[in-house]
């Protein structure tokens, strides 16, 4: 949830700023592979430090496109397993395939830099 620093290490969400609490707004610049920054401003939905993060993006209204993603954490071994999933909503995602499947690309590359650097 430290935010500021993606920059430093997250090839997908590479900017990011706000706080991992419920009810706040965040300021995420994601760039999918190949594909052109975006920056959107989601609304954490949970928030439970060392857990669960879990945010909801909408595009004027839920009906057209919305997006939910979240963070998992969970005890495994002497390690940590980490979840991530992705709701897509709206009317709007029939026609983002491209789009949709460059973000999942996007949280793959996030996935590996984050083993990299724990490991």
């Amino acid at each position: 949830v430290d935010f500021e620093s993606y920059d430093e290490w997250n090839p997908f969400i590479r900017k990011g700023a706000g706080e991992a609490a419920a009810g706040s707004e965040l300021t995420l610049e994601i760039q999918p592979p190949g594909g052109k920054a975006m920056t959107h401003h989601p609304t954490v939905t949970v928030a439970e430090p060392g857990r669960h993060l879990q945010w909801l993006g909408v595009a004027r209204t839920p009906l057209l496109f919305g997006g939910r993603h979240e963070f998992i954490l969970e005890s495994e071994g002497e390690g940590t397993k980490l979840r991530q999933r992705e709701y897509f909503t709206g009317v709007a995602v029939l026609f983002l395939t491209k789009t949709l499947r460059r973000t999942e690309e996007g949280f793959h590359a996030l996935n590996l830099a984050l083993r990299r650097g724990c490991g």
